[in-house]
């Protein structure tokens, strides 16, 4: 094994100057329950932008230090300064997960069974060579599966069965989701496939309505579309949706389901009611696509919610057996249900390139960077 070991960090500074640069740190030794993984692919997500970005206005980005080793820096705007106060002064590693091989283990049994094998992993700073994971943040893989194939066997794929977990606590019983075409959506589109879950995928392109529509999908309706509002509330009466993700926050697309599960709600009423109709309806915001208001018209009634979604809160509220059961699904699966099929794979030093920033940032349908931190 090497010496070297290289991480991505994103540093703000007092000066309102965000830095990210590459950094040779120790190789970790680990402690009993942890192992040292020398990861060989990490995916970005758009979670990574925002520790990776920050509040950073990224069109003002400068690019220097050398060829192997290149420097970005973007100008903070001061009124974003205050709420990262935190952050100021910090180099923050950046990745939420990854996949690799285990090259040394602690001394417990835990760790000592992971010795040698392909692992996936989550818990932060994964763009580096080498990470220090205790061994509950670590996924091993089947026998045969690359790192490639394991690098996302986290954040998308947990997410994606928390949606339909929720549902199923909840006493919902079908899905509405927004942005449906992203690489999270296609794996959800399969799991209710397998699940006999109806899900209504909400895309803003013919081009992804095809893509679905080729992978079974059976309600798919266009944002885009003059008659989407209507669509819409057709596919809520006939599958009878209660609950939405949305990973898009702003604007009105919270307000329109919301609005559409009334009106489909409300045709079974008997009697006028002030107040609406007494189907609970409820939408979770996931991302921020849109980082502008959330617009809520109240045409739906007082028998709704709208929430933040975040992995780690919903799999709290899951419980451990329910979460092991997700983790055991996802291993099993991540070449089929989980795959994730990636656009673009660069080095550590390739993705603070202007160009590459320019790429990823799109966060655009179809477009997916994986980061190989050996190259």
């Amino acid at each position: 094994m090497t010496n070297t070991n290289i991480q991505l960090t994103s540093t703000i500074n007092e000066d309102n100057k965000l830095t990210l640069a590459l950094e040779n740190i120790e190789m970790p030794q680990p402690g009993a329950d942890e192992v040292v993984i020398r990861i060989e692919a990490a995916p970005l997500n758009p979670s990574d932008l925002g520790v990776l970005f920050s509040a950073a206005d990224m069109t003002t980005a400068i690019q220097s230090g050398t060829e192997e080793s290149p420097v970005i820096t973007a100008d903070v705007p001061a009124q974003f300064m205050p709420s990262l106060k935190t952050r100021v002064g910090k180099a923050i590693a950046v990745g939420n997960e990854g996949a690799g091989t285990v090259v040394t283990a602690g001394s417990s049994p835990a760790a000592q069974a992971l010795m040698g094998k392909t692992v996936a992993v989550i818990g932060g700073g994964t763009y580096r060579q080498y990470l220090c994971a205790n061994v509950q943040s670590c996924l091993e893989l089947k026998e045969g599966t690359t790192a490639k194939e394991g690098a996302s066997s986290f954040v998308n794929p947990l997410t994606a069965l928390a949606m339909v977990e929720t549902m199923r606590a909840e006493g919902h019983k079908a899905i509405i989701h927004a942005a449906a075409a992203s690489n999270l959506g296609q794996m959800l589109n399969r799991i209710c496939i397998a699940d006999g879950i109806d899900l209504i995928n909400i895309v803003r392109k013919e081009e992804q309505e095809t893509l679905l529509r080729d992978m079974g999908a059976k309600y798919i309706v266009n944002s885009s579309s003059e008659s989407f509002i209507a669509d819409l509330t057709a596919a809520i009466i006939e599958t009878g949706a209660t609950i939405a993700f949305d990973p898009i926050g702003g604007g009105e697309l919270t307000s329109d389901i919301l609005n559409c599960m009334e009106v489909a709600a409300a045709r079974d009423m008997k009697e006028h009611s002030l107040y609406g109709s007494d189907t609970f309806k409820q939408v979770y915001i996931y991302g921020a696509l849109n980082r502008g208001p959330i617009t809520l018209n109240r045409n739906f009634g007082f028998a709704w919610a709208v929430n933040g979604f975040l992995l780690f809160n919903a799999l709290g509220k899951l419980g451990t057996k329910t979460v092991m059961t997700m983790r055991k699904r996802v291993a099993d699966e991540i070449t089929t249900t989980f795959a994730s099929k990636y656009t673009h794979e660069v080095s550590l030093a390739e993705i603070l390139k202007l160009e590459s920033i320019a790429g990823y940032s799109k966060q655009a349908t179809g477009e997916k960077y994986l980061i190989k931190p050996q190259a």
